[in-house]
């Protein structure tokens, strides 16, 4: 079944018009790679399906709910929790308090994901439990928002710009992560510039063109095209 579906979606900022008829689906388990150039819709496609720039047309749907409209808060009590680029982390709460805050159960009432099970994916953040959040590097900031998103018990976590920004080796930490969250059954949207390890984890992707879906496919018949790699990722 289809976790999240979004038909027909028209976005506006004001008077431009960035969502072009946006179909985008993600199914329960299924991890997605969201891709485009900067300036293509891909965040505004993110900020639609989570309730923070509602269309001005079209059908936002979690399982088989209209959601359309709907405010942040109530996408999220629906099983869906974003990892913003930027992070967006509490800089004066210390690491325990940012994760603590976010902790509820999921739908269902499930409880998969304690604070010692995070611990446990993450143990750069157990070392610094105490530290606040500003006192953090910026691969430990994004373990601890991926963390914090977690503690939600989300059936779907959308990953806006993941890597942006980190270290090499930071950035592979984080990709192993990401392996072992799809493995453990959580639907996941990705968004972030280093195409290969986006294809690498995902089922299917969905290349974005001027707010309109230019392909939708698995990440073999991605790769079995590199003209349309070059053309519309640069790759």
């Amino acid at each position: 079944m289809n976790l999240l579906e979004a038909r027909g979606l028209h976005t506006y900022y004001g008077a431009s018009h960035i969502l072009r008829g946006v179909d985008f689906t993600v199914r329960a388990g299924e991890t997605v790679g969201l891709m485009g150039r900067n300036g293509m819709g891909k965040t505004t496609l993110i900020r639609s399906l989570l309730g923070f720039v509602p269309p001005r047309r079209g059908e936002v749907k979690v399982r088989d709910d209209t959601m359309t409209g709907a405010p942040p808060h109530r996408i999220a009590q629906c099983g869906i929790a974003g990892v913003p680029e930027g992070r967006g982390i509490f800089p004066n709460l210390s690491v325990r308090e940012n994760l603590v805050m976010a902790a509820r159960a999921g739908v269902g009432g499930r409880r998969d994901w304690t604070l010692a099970r995070v611990l446990d994916t993450f143990p750069r953040l157990g070392e610094r439990l105490a530290h606040g959040g500003a006192q953090l590097s910026g691969g430990e900031q994004q373990m601890l928002t991926i963390g914090r998103a977690l503690m939600t018990n989300p059936d779907l976590l959308v990953l806006d710009e993941a890597t942006e920004g980190l270290a090499p080796k930071i950035a592979a930490d984080i990709w192993g992560i990401v392996r072992r969250i799809r493995d453990t059954g959580i639907a996941t949207v990705l968004v972030d510039k280093n195409h290969a390890a986006v294809t690498a984890v995902s089922d299917r992707n969905v290349i974005l063109v001027k707010g309109e879906v230019v392909f939708d496919g698995s990440s073999a018949a991605l790769h079995a095209d590199p003209a349309l790699l070059h053309r519309h990722l640069g790759v």
